[in-house]
């Protein structure tokens, strides 16, 4: 899409992190800009922040993992701007632990948000972008889409399957002749709160069996904290990109390419049929 100008995107996960930064990126290149995110303080800040630049944005609670709180969502921005061009499918939350320690409660949020909320956008999405034949779909996967880090098994899970949702989407889409172009944004560390998601878990899907964070495990969040804050990528570099994908028509955007090497080593391992070796899972490890 080189003609952004004018246009309305659509951005979940918008109020933070990324998403915040695509908002901010996407509305300097002359867009209408539509925010839905969970926690409705940020919601706010952003929305203010971004009509303090002179942008035209609209803000709504949404949550993704909620087909009807979504198609209301949607609902509304179409009332007030009319049909989008660009939607970035962002909304994600993490939850770290051990296989065995992860509850059906942490199964079925991490998915509900970061696998059903990208179904849910395509469900809302897809047909209008098709009638319009133009436009672009943004779908935030990530390098763990790509290998299996250690201690994040859910969101790994839900990170492979938009993964491959979002290449099978481009594939159906370029063998249809269709002009709606998808990107499959595939980050590493990014100076982002996903660690911190636990902040706008739902009350029904918080085990209350499960035992508190122990002591050692806060200290390790808060170094996790501190290590991405001093080490990750600033979200607007990764909204550059984004635009520019949206604008070129790219397909994959890898944010960083030290983690190229350990896609390639597992694809090297399956194409020697070599059992996976630790030295794949380059994630939270790192920080021990």
């Amino acid at each position: 899409m080189r003609d952004l100008a004018g246009k309305l995107v659509i951005i979940t996960g918008g109020a933070s992190g990324m998403g915040l930064a695509f908002a901010h990126r996407f509305a300097a290149a002359g867009m209408k800009v539509a925010i839905g995110d969970i926690e409705e303080d940020a919601l706010d800040r952003a929305v203010f922040d971004l009509r303090e630049t002179g942008a035209e944005v609209f803000g709504r609670q949404c949550d993704v993992s909620d087909i009807g709180s979504f198609r209301a969502f949607a609902a509304e921005v179409d009332a007030g701007f009319g049909a989008a061009h660009v939607i970035c499918l962002n909304a994600g939350v993490a939850s770290s632990g051990l296989m065995v320690e992860r509850t059906l409660a942490d199964w079925q949020w991490v998915l509900g948000v970061n696998l059903w909320g990208v179904i849910h956008g395509l469900d809302v999405y897809l047909g209008g972008l098709l009638e319009l034949d133009d436009g672009h779909i943004v779908i935030t996967a990530s390098v763990a889409g790509h290998t299996s880090f250690p201690e994040i098994g859910p969101y790994n899970a839900s990170k492979h399957a938009v993964s491959t949702i979002a290449e099978t989407l481009h594939n159906e889409l370029a063998a249809a002749g269709s002009k709606v172009g998808v990107t499959s944004l595939c980050p590493g560390f990014v100076a982002t709160g996903i660690f911190d998601s636990d902040r706008n878990r739902p009350e029904h899907l918080v085990d209350a069996l499960a035992e508190p964070p122990s002591e050692e495990d806060l200290v390790r969040r808060k170094m996790v904290q501190e290590w991405m804050a001093q080490n990750a990528r600033d979200p607007a570099e990764v909204a550059n990109m984004v635009h520019d994908a949206v604008r070129d028509q790219t397909f994959w955007v890898f944010t960083d390419p030290d983690h190229i090497e350990p896609i390639e080593r597992r694809h090297d391992e399956i194409r020697s049929r070599r059992n996976p070796s630790q030295e794949q899972g380059i994630g939270l490890s790192l920080l021990d």
